[in-house]
């Protein structure tokens, strides 16, 4: 998978609220998942199966003490009480970019790992967006949401430190790459910090995209091991680490 798209298929909630290319562009491109596929193909059926793929996300000195949260009918509800306030859930297709073209992928299993200041802001538009899907809403009227959660401003510019793990080697994150990508960091800042990471510039191991003023940039940072502690494969790209 390439840095363009694996920023456009991993980029959470708070990285898409103006992003969306409008209905003429829309109409232009193929998309795979013009809409959202019926609500049963985005549910794990086994509850323990998904507790533990949330907690893949995150090493195991992390990810045992961590809340954990399954997909349920109305939402992600709390499954197993944390002790450390990390949060670990299984991120689904909706959780990308508006313009993602799997947006309304059924088979996108996103395993992540908030750590406390991620999930005191950013996790906080992951799950109504959730809520959003499952009672209904189209994407254009999410967009229309997510403007006015910001406007009210019960969504914030991501909280000093805020990070989390994606390090399963369980996941599925695109059709393009047909399973995880790469172990990597993920790190939330306010609005335009691309360039003061380096993000995106030749031999740089970061990877990163800043959308409107509203979007939070997030930082991709590929890792050397998933968390089970076995070696992963290097980037297939000039920024290695």
């Amino acid at each position: 998978m390439n840095q363009q798209r694996a920023v456009r298929i991993l980029a959470p909630t708070l990285l898409s609220a103006l992003s969306w290319s409008g209905p003429a562009q829309s109409q232009a491109l193929k998309i795979p998942y013009p809409e959202m596929a019926p609500v049963e193909q985005y549910r794990i059926v086994n509850r323990e199966d998904e507790i533990a793929l949330a907690r893949s996300a995150a090493p195991p000195s992390i990810s045992r003490d961590a809340e954990v949260l399954v997909l349920s009918g109305h939402g992600y509800e709390s499954a197993v009480k944390g002790k450390n306030g990390f949060v670990c859930f299984v991120q689904r297709s909706w959780a990308a970019g508006f313009d993602a073209p799997e947006f309304w992928n059924p088979k996108i299993r996103g395993p992540n790992c908030f750590n406390p200041p991620a999930a005191r802001t950013e996790l906080i538009q992951e799950l109504k967006r959730t809520e959003w899907v499952l009672a209904g809403a189209t994407r254009q009227q999410m967009i229309e949401k997510t403007k006015a959660a910001f406007a009210r401003h019960e969504f914030k510019a991501p909280e000093a430190g805020a990070l989390s793990f994606m390090l399963s080697k369980n996941g599925y994150l695109s059709d393009d790459g047909a399973g995880p990508w790469l172990p990597h960091v993920m790190f939330f800042l306010p609005h335009g910090q691309v360039d003061n990471w380096g993000a995106g510039k030749e031999g740089s191991p970061v990877i990163g995209q800043d959308a409107s003023a509203i979007e939070s940039t997030v930082l991709f940072i590929p890792v050397r091991s998933w968390s089970d502690g076995s070696p992963a494969p290097p980037p297939a790209t000039k920024n290695r680490m």
